[in-house]
């Protein structure tokens, strides 16, 4: 079943987020907080463009997420104003920070050439029991339905399963540079 974010979700999307969060492997062994992967690339979509979250839920719970925004640019400068701060705080730069506490104090800011055609950006997850079944692409087609010029997604080179879902969906390379970048029109 395919359904609207609900607040009582968030843990189980943050639990997603480190259950895949290495290339769509788990990354648990990778974070001493189990919270700090989620708190920076899933706890500001839900906080502030809920109504572009969605869940899909088997008879074992949620076993996958989309989430989006629909300005890029206006996303990131809420980011920076209401959701960074408080987050540096808690998780401050070390001589040797994790690459999630690096993003939080220098969050990459999306490409303005990029943003003119394909404004939007999400994120889509899914645990292996639900790869395979169709609800990716079907969480993904619920969003796009909701967003109007174009959208985009980042892509490590290496994880060619994502690669090969986004491509399947309609998705076309717009970027290669340091991660794929890979957008479609609306």
């Amino acid at each position: 079943m395919i359904r609207a974010y609900r607040p009582a979700d968030l843990d189980a999307l943050y639990d997603i987020c480190l259950d895949t969060g290495d290339g769509g492997r788990g990354a648990r062994h990778l974070f001493d907080d189990p919270r700090l992967l989620g708190h920076a690339y899933v706890g500001p979509y839900v906080a502030f463009e809920p109504d572009l979250a969605f869940v899909v839920e088997d008879d074992e719970g949620i076993c996958g997420y989309v989430i989006a925004a629909s300005d890029s640019e206006a996303f990131e400068d809420r980011l920076e104003h209401d959701w960074w701060p408080d987050l540096r705080i808690r998780y401050p730069l070390t001589d040797d920070p994790n690459r999630v506490v690096q993003h939080i104090h220098h969050p990459a800011r999306v490409d303005h050439r990029l943003a003119l055609d394909y404004p939007a950006h999400m994120h889509a997850n899914l645990l292996p029991r639900a790869k395979g079944k169709g609800y990716g692409g079907r969480l993904v087609r619920t969003v796009l339905e909701r967003l109007e010029k174009g959208v985009h997604v980042h892509v490590r080179h290496h994880n060619r399963h994502a690669v090969g879902f986004w491509e399947h969906i309609g998705f076309r390379v717009v970027d290669s540079a340091d991660k794929l970048v890979l957008g479609l029109r609306l």
